[in-house]
């Protein structure tokens, strides 16, 4: 077992004495990928890692132990489709020291037969999910964990640029968010995503780019994330093509005061919600409360999309190490969507910005 794997599962053990927890149960999938660095084939079969107060193990199919064998020392339970899992199971629950376990906590993002799975072989155990444990471990990044995103942000920057250098009137959606694409590939990065909202199509926060040609006088919003190694990306940056339409600049400028607003905001001790509630009341005084339609932000990991979640009903306490985004926007039906995001790491006096790419709008040539 790696030392990242074992200080990750001593952190865990921690957190399981404290709140008293017997056994966590998690599926293939990112909790697994966080702790162990990768995760077996992910399908109906169930899979689990299972960990008990002293020690793990893997209930496995049989189809899946050879290959994930060479990835880790993890004691298997082995199952095949003529048996089924249960045999398996009780063995995996017994090897941990769980056979009784009375408190267990469940993967949220598993598919739901393999939880029920495990509670039904605990009949009268309690289950909570792992917003206590896991989760809580998983939203303050370390050293290490930061340089990793560190390095994420530098390649989306990248892309961002060759966006930049690429974009002009003619051009499709796709056709530029292909470019963003091939920039990623070229850093060995996976895109996650790529939103190109041209004109218009910018007032929808989650457009998926497509035959739309941008023109000139276009406001543009683009999006885009991609995965290298086990962290990942997001950033989202303005382009106006030649003049831009009207208001866009008066815009522009409610949205920037709002992130300001965030970042002054973000402290450790601060509930999430008043992050939310600062950026938001920067459009609301403005007059565009009613199209800012989504929350200002989310953290960001292992996965894209991950807690702390920056909205107005969080009563997440933001702490130092955890890693979000703040990305407030306004969205003008039939006119243009405008929406600036950073990632930001909360250091003791307030977040650090990932990207050094400047939130100002990149004004292309006709």
């Amino acid at each position: 077992m790696n030392s990242q794997t074992a200080e990750r599962l001593t952190a865990l053990r921690n957190r399981m004495h404290a709140g008293n927890v017997d056994l966590i149960a998690i599926g293939p999938g990112a909790h697994m990928r966080w702790l162990l660095g990768f995760f077996p084939h992910p399908d109906e079969r169930p899979c689990l890692l299972l960990v008990g107060r002293q020690r793990e193990a893997f209930l496995m199919p049989a189809l899946n132990a050879e290959g994930t064998r060479q990835k880790t020392p993890i004691a298997f339970h082995t199952w095949d489709d003529a048996l089924g899992p249960d045999q398996a199971l009780k063995a995996a629950l017994l090897d941990v020291g769980a056979e009784n376990a009375r408190h267990v906590v469940v993967d949220e993002a598993m598919r739901a037969d393999f939880a029920l799975l495990v509670l039904d072989a605990l009949p009268g155990a309690t289950h909570q999910f792992t917003g206590a444990t896991l989760g809580a471990l998983r939203m303050r990044k370390s050293d290490a964990e930061y340089q990793a995103l560190k390095m994420n942000a530098g390649l989306a920057d990248r892309a961002m640029e060759a966006a930049f250098a690429s974009i002009r009137p003619g051009m499709s959606e796709i056709e530029l968010a292909e470019i963003i694409g091939e920039s990623f590939a070229a850093d060995e990065a996976e895109p996650l995503f790529r939103i190109v909202g041209a004109g218009p199509n910018g007032a929808f926060p989650h457009h998926h780019a497509g035959q739309t040609k941008i023109k000139s006088g276009d406001a543009v919003v683009i999006d885009i994330g991609a995965r290298k190694g086990v962290f990942s990306s997001d950033i989202t940056r303005m382009v106006v093509v030649g003049e831009p339409p009207q208001d866009y600049e008066k815009v522009h400028a409610i949205v920037e005061a709002a992130v300001q607003a965030g970042l002054a905001a973000a402290r450790p001790g601060v509930r999430a919600s008043v992050v939310d509630d600062a950026a938001r009341d920067v459009i609301s005084q403005a007059g565009y409360g009613d199209y800012f339609v989504h929350r200002t932000g989310h953290g960001m990991g292992v996965e894209a999309h991950e807690p702390p979640y920056i909205s107005s009903t969080s009563d997440i306490v933001l702490d130092v190490g955890m890693v979000f985004s703040i990305e407030p926007g306004i969205y003008l039906p039939g006119q243009f969507g405008l929406r600036l995001e950073d990632i930001v790491i909360l250091r003791e006096d307030g977040p650090e910005i990932l990207s050094a790419l400047p939130r100002t709008a990149h004004v292309a040539g006709v």
